[in-house]
């Protein structure tokens, strides 16, 4: 019997590299892999459904989940990443304290997005802020569709073409919460600076308070495949599980690089976050998952507050 032929998008990282170049391979599929930055795979999967299996935004899968779009994940997480550090105020624009965002105007890359879905949660349940006292302008039309926000939530796109981080700098937002802070963004003379400068120590405090490492994409497979033949959502699953493994593993050797105490960082993070704090599995994320499907539903990305497990393939949950 012949393998099953897949496309498979995801992007390069230490725990894909090793399935990128074959060297882990799944038993039963033959895959096409196709590396891609976020933004192009994103805009591909989610106007023509381009690839069998895609790493997708989480906030994305939840909207699109919620609405019947006929793909379902499996629980692997290839992108994580604390988000406390993305928040950028203006200077001049009297936010001393997460409080003070009460009643400004910040940008952020769209609404459905990991990081604003996050750190929405985070200034509503930590900082009494909710996401409808903020007026949120964005860089790109949402990539979950029909969606108009409810009423009292102000959510517009960024004018004439312009991106939220110009708008900073003219003195025409308050703040940005967006998936990378550029280098150069923050300067010691410039418009911009994080709302925590101390950033590291305030998401290593949010750890160790909450256990959550934010979840920012996840895997999903076309409905119709799993449907004929739901063996490939367990095989997926060891694919990555396997590649995250060997890279790890790859990883672990400070001479791999150039930085001068990268030894040192990992035992730091090891002595944190465990000796895995990229678990591939819904038990191991269930309380990062169910913070997240709250958060989605009082943000108005879900119609409903979806169940955990509706999220996943059956084979796949534990």
């Amino acid at each position: 019997m012949s393998n099953l032929h897949l496309s498979l998008s995801c992007g390069d990282y230490d725990r894909t590299r090793f399935l990128i170049d074959g060297t882990v391979r799944a038993p039963g599929l033959d895959l096409t892999v196709i590396p891609l930055a976020s933004a192009e795979r994103h805009a591909r999967f989610t106007r023509y459904l381009e690839f069998d299996v895609c790493e997708l935004q989480i906030a994305v899968y939840l909207g699109w989940k919620s609405r019947g779009v006929p793909v379902t994940a499996i629980p692997v997480f290839p992108h994580r990443k604390f988000c406390h550090g993305n928040l950028v105020v203006r200077s001049g624009a009297g936010i001393a304290r997460p409080e003070d965002l009460r009643g400004k105007r910040v940008g952020i890359q769209a609404y459905f997005n990991p990081v604003a879905l996050w750190m929405r949660g985070v200034l509503q349940h930590e900082f009494g802020v909710p996401c409808d006292a903020i007026h949120w302008i964005t860089n790109a039309p949402e990539q979950v569709t029909p969606w108009e926000p409810p009423a009292g939530l102000r959510v517009e796109r960024a004018p004439g073409g312009r991106r939220v981080e110009e708008l900073l700098e003219a003195g025409e937002l308050d703040a940005y919460l967006l998936p990378d802070v550029e280098p150069g963004a923050i300067r010691a003379d410039g418009p911009a600076r994080r709302l925590w400068p101390d950033y590291r120590a305030v998401e290593a405090d949010y750890f160790r308070r909450t256990g959550i490492f934010p979840i920012r994409h996840t895997v999903v497979v076309k409905d119709e495949i799993l449907q004929r033949e739901p063996w490939v959502a367990q095989s997926l699953l060891r694919l990555f599980a396997d590649a995250k493994r060997v890279g790890f593993d790859y990883v672990a050797d400070q001479r791999r690089s150039h930085l001068a105490w990268y030894g040192a960082e990992l035992e730091e993070e090891q002595a944190l976050l465990g000796p895995d704090p990229w678990p591939y599995s819904v038990s191991g994320n269930r309380v990062g998952l169910e913070t997240l499907l709250d958060y989605a539903r009082k943000q108005h990305l879900t119609d409903r507050r979806l169940a955990l497990a509706e999220l996943f393939a059956p084979t796949t949950q534990d």
